[in-house]
């Protein structure tokens, strides 16, 4: 009786105020309350929950080729941002994550808001074994072109971990004059966590010096176009010319 008669909206503050792990006691709590607002607050927890162990399965699935190359020690995935940018760098993340890594939500960082890749950001970097980043110039990129700066970025990404991984999973790509033995993985941020983990850093690094860049250079609008080639980008390159970061192999044919 006593929690029939408690209020709907204390009842709405402590499901609100629940974190997830909470909330099979709330529902156990007011399971018999058949008030319409605790029976849609009952549902709302239960929809969570349901959400919960989808994520989960999804996120296990993700650890396929992990699991399959555990017994070769630590294991590192590679992915790298801003090849197609008009201007701007490239940049390229290494992530080796714990064996018993349990960070939910990991996947192609082209999936997620960029809300949850900041806090993914700051999860990864917390709880992996090991990170790096590598960062090409735009001048570097038009000296030797985008694929070659890509490779630059990875082994640059790679010789900053403070461990060195045994084995490396790549999105797609084989990295040339790297003395570790490489997976390279088709559509890999989204068969992968540890590819994932690495396309989540550097999206997030590359999109905070791109907001940079736009303090310096606010006519191009860096800060939402990240340097790719938006038509109001391409307008006020035409009407400025290029930047310092603009890739000039890039730009020709708009110029």
């Amino acid at each position: 009786m006593e929690q029939k008669e408690q209020k709907i909206s204390s009842i709405r503050e402590i499901y609100q105020a629940a974190d997830i792990s909470m909330l099979p006691e709330f529902i156990k709590s007011y399971k018999n309350d058949t008030r319409s607002g605790v029976v849609a607050l009952l549902t709302k927890a239960e929809k969570q929950l349901e959400a919960l162990e989808k994520e989960k399965a999804r996120t296990e699935g993700m650890k396929k080729f992990e699991k399959e190359y555990a017994s070769f020690g630590y294991l590192c995935g590679i992915d790298e941002v801003g090849r197609g940018p008009l201007a701007g760098p490239v940049v390229a993340g290494a992530v080796i994550l714990p064996k018993d890594c349990d960070i939910l939500y990991l996947n192609d960082s082209k999936q997620l808001t960029a809300k949850k890749r900041e806090e993914l950001y700051d999860i990864i970097m917390e709880k992996a074994v090991a990170t790096g980043l590598g960062f090409v110039s735009p001048e570097r990129i038009d000296e030797i072109n985008i694929l070659q700066a890509t490779y630059e970025a990875m082994r640059e990404a790679i010789h900053k971990l403070e461990v060195k991984p045994d084995i490396l999973l790549n999105d797609a790509v084989t990295i040339p004059k790297v003395d570790i033995q490489q997976v390279p993985i088709i559509k890999g941020d989204a068969k992968s966590i540890s590819i994932a983990a690495a396309s989540i850093i550097a999206k997030v690094t590359r999109d905070r010096l791109m907001e940079q860049y736009d303090t310096v250079f606010p006519e191009y609008g860096f800060a939402s176009n990240k340097g790719y080639g938006a038509a109001v980008h391409i307008e006020t390159l035409k009407k400025y010319g290029p930047s310092p970061i603009h890739r000039r192999t890039f730009i020709k044919n708009f110029l």
